[in-house]
């Protein structure tokens, strides 16, 4: 008898799967789960869902529009590689689809889910009060005739077993190049995207940010005649056909410091002078007035020729 229960453990021991031994480890307080997967679990799916859950792991064990998740004491948890690592997800964050799957594909199910009916997905009002129920409003009626199907599996990680399970740092790296799909589910693809960017790394985060910030122009800055930055504005525009037509428009534009000036010189001008403008060139016979010094030249000159 004892040969044969010896024999008879031994011969279990050979037909459970590898991937069935998993052990399940908490980290309290974290929000974190941690499962050890020896290698990708077998997944199947849930009929009639599009949740597919993992017979051989002993736990409560989904996949759903491009993350795994995990129902855990009382907790969801989700990650989008089948090892994690996990992160909890509340209630209201928790997809319908992957609350409606039946108890009897819940592998290690809470002893509150005895009286539930193995067919019927679990009672999350009652076990999460008036409260979600309010705002979940007939989660657990819907048109099963108009179900999605199920997302393709990212089958790629199952070459990533082992030692060779990749950091958080390089899982997202990898599921860009592997895995293309974009959850459909809208709260699905919250919890995806959020948890994508927290597993990326800290430069590919902060890179985004650096490129949507605004350039600031640079100010027409120009060398003056000393070589220093000219500081002063930038020149206006060439005149327009409407300015260059009438010349006067440009006075408006004018500061009006020089307005003031203009005004004082032509108050303190005697009455009957014409008035010039600021910018005109000097009369000709002003321009050509001998200069006091050559006057006096030409006077010592006369006189020594007079003397002579």
């Amino acid at each position: 008898m004892r040969n044969r229960l010896l024999l008879t453990s031994m011969l279990l021991c050979v037909m459970v799967p590898a991937v069935a031994q998993v052990s399940v480890a908490i980290r309290s307080p974290n929000v974190s789960i941690g499962i050890n997967l020896p290698l990708y679990p077998e997944l199947v799916p849930v009929p009639g869902y599009p949740v597919y859950y993992a017979p051989d792991v002993d736990s409560n064990y989904f996949f759903y529009d491009g993350l795994y998740w995990v129902y855990q004491d009382d907790g969801w948890y989700a990650s989008y590689w089948y090892n994690g690592p996990w992160e909890l997800v509340e209630p209201e964050f928790v997809p319908l689809f992957v609350l409606r799957v039946p108890v009897q594909y819940y592998r290690r199910p809470p002893w509150y889910f005895r009286s539930w009916q193995p067919n019927e997905p679990p009672r999350w009002g009652v076990h999460w009060g008036n409260e979600w129920s309010r705002h979940h409003s007939g989660w657990d009626h819907w048109d099963r005739h108009s179900a999605p199907a199920p997302a393709p599996l990212p089958v790629y990680q199952r070459q990533y077993s082992g030692d060779r399970y990749p950091k958080a740092d390089r899982q997202s790296a990898l599921q860009n190049q592997n895995y293309r799909y974009q959850p459909h589910d809208s709260v699905a693809r919250q919890v995806y995207q959020t948890q994508r960017a927290n597993s990326a790394p800290a430069a590919a985060r902060t890179e985004p940010q650096r490129a949507q910030q605004p350039r600031t122009k640079a100010p027409n800055v120009a060398a003056g005649s000393d070589g220093q930055p000219n500081t002063t504005t930038a020149p206006h525009s060439p005149p327009s056909q409407t300015q260059r037509e009438n010349p006067q428009r440009s006075v408006i534009q004018a500061p009006a410091r020089a307005i003031e000036a203009t005004r004082r010189a032509q108050e303190q001008k005697p009455v009957g002078q014409e008035t010039r403008p600021r910018d005109q060139a000097a009369p000709p016979e002003r321009a050509q007035k001998p200069n006091k010094k050559d006057d006096r030249a030409s006077a010592d000159e006369h006189e020594g020729d007079h003397r002579k």
